[in-house]
């Protein structure tokens, strides 16, 4: 019902008609509109859709034969099933309201969803497009997974089947540490929770209270293209992408593709399939070594056997060790028989020839040449000494005149006789008095300290002053 103004029915005549405002028409026309259609559900096709700076969206709504705009406040965008697009078909919920400022109606949206399958089919289609445009399902940028992995993180409901079947698997194959992080895996925040969620893996640290998995597993069980049409979220595959650790895919059954299977590192038909993709067996892994070790025992066998008989066949074709070292040994003993032989003869002969030159020496020949000897050297004793003390006489003096040549060239001998050297603050030299500027800091070096000083100014240059003669001086002349 209308909240405008009753007219009294004496004042219902054509002259006496009361006159409405433009503002109370305005809003009377828009609480009835309200009231009326307070819940409307309408089915188009979408065209001009705006998202504008505030988070809000404009569009409208349109069949051949009429079009309504429509709005969708910010708070209730993100709740869509589907993001609107222009050309998309779609069933909306919402209510009829005016915009007085305009005098115009339209709709404010609270769900929107595609009208039928083919539609979101068809909206999914542009987004992998998209999404493939930008390179986010290239084989390049998929990581390889972990071979024994030590922590994997699992991303599904506590409650289903799912995770049962996930956790029976891999603990009948490898002993790994799991992390399950609790989602709901279909309706409105189903997305948004499981972007949270590998959002969350990543952002652990290494070594850190909560381990880091080396990989992370997203599973739901099998449904519907609606059940499953939260894993074809753009924002959710886009944190997929951006994730630094290796993910598997596990929605849906094999026959089941929704948008994450594209840009996650490896698509698994069935959750128990990703977990056999996951981690290995470990009981094959254990046959496999065995089999590694008798296959290397076997290997280590074959070749000290291969080369055990090289060595029997080479040395066959080598002479016995006697027949090459008999004629040697011979040698030997006949050189050693006729040794002490020899030694002893060597020895008769040296005796014989220190006899005979002993023979001929008497005890003058052996004093003359003792006496010639200290002469000589006693002789060259004195001549060295008289050398070194004329070589030091000459250095002594040479050394005199340097150090009287180096005391003329000391800069700091003058100090000693009353005068000062003046540096500027730089440390240079001041040479001419002409280089000084009034107000500048110099310092004055003296004999036995350093004085600091300032320029004033510029003074006549005097003549020295003579202290007059002490009165009872005589006077030279």
């Amino acid at each position: 019902m209308s909240d405008a103004p009753a007219i009294p029915p004496e004042a219902q005549g054509e002259g006496n008609a009361p006159a409405y405002s433009v503002s109370e028409l305005a809003f009377a026309l828009k609480r009835t509109l309200e009231q009326t259609y307070g819940f409307v559900r309408l089915r188009g096709e979408i065209s001009k859709v705006t998202r504008h700076a505030s988070g809000h969206i404009y569009l409208d709504l349109k069949d051949d034969k009429a079009s309504i705009s429509g709005i969708i406040w910010k708070g209730s965008v993100r709740g869509l099933m589907a993001q609107p697009e222009q050309g998309l078909e779609v069933i909306v919920t919402g209510k009829i309201t005016t915009f007085p400022a305009r005098s115009s109606y339209q709709i404010v949206i609270e769900t929107l969803e595609p009208a039928g399958v083919g539609a979101l089919l068809a909206q999914l289609e542009r987004l992998k497009a998209k999404l493939s445009d930008e390179g986010l399902f290239d084989a390049s940028r998929k990581r390889p997974l972990p071979a024994m992995p030590r922590v994997i993180g699992v991303v599904t409901s506590p409650t289903g089947a799912v995770i049962r079947d996930i956790l029976h698997r891999i603990r009948d194959r490898w002993p790994v540490h799991l992390l399950v992080w609790p989602v709901v895996v279909q309706g409105e925040a189903a997305a948004s929770q499981v972007a949270a969620a590998v959002q969350g893996f990543n952002a652990l640290a290494p070594g850190g209270p909560v381990p880091r998995p080396d990989l992370i597993i997203v599973a739901r069980g099998g449904g519907s293209t609606e059940d499953l049409w939260p894993f074809n979220d753009e924002a959710l595959a886009r944190v997929v992408a951006a994730g630094t650790i290796p993910l598997i895919s596990a929605v849906g059954h094999e026959t089941d593709t929704t948008l994450i299977d594209f840009v996650s590192d490896r698509r698994a038909p069935t959750p128990t399939a990703a977990a056999e993709m996951a981690t290995p067996v470990l009981a094959e892994l254990r046959a496999a070594v065995f089999d590694y070790a008798r296959r290397m025992t076997r290997c280590a066998e074959a070749g000290l056997e291969h080369r055990r008989t090289r060595l029997s066949a080479a040395s066959r074709g080598l002479p016995r060790p006697d027949a090459l070292l008999g004629p040697a040994e011979q040698r030997f003993d006949r050189a050693s028989a006729r040794l002490g032989a020899a030694l002893e003869r060597n020895v008769a002969a040296h005796e014989r020839d220190l006899a005979r030159v002993a023979g001929r020496l008497t005890p003058q020949m052996l004093n003359r040449p003792e006496r010639a000897r200290r002469e000589r050297l006693s002789e060259l004793g004195r001549r060295m000494r008289a050398g070194i003390d004329r070589g030091m006489a000459r250095e002594r003096e040479q050394l005199g005149r340097i150090d009287q040549l180096l005391r003329s060239l000391n800069p700091d001998r003058p100090l000693e006789l009353g005068f000062a050297r003046v540096h500027r603050a730089d440390g240079t030299l001041v040479r001419r008095a002409a280089g000084l500027k009034p107000g500048e800091s110099v310092a004055l070096h003296f004999h036995d300290a350093v004085r600091d000083a300032r320029i004033e100014g510029e003074r006549a240059a005097t003549p020295p002053r003579i202290k007059p003669p002490t009165p009872g001086q005589g006077d030279l002349f």
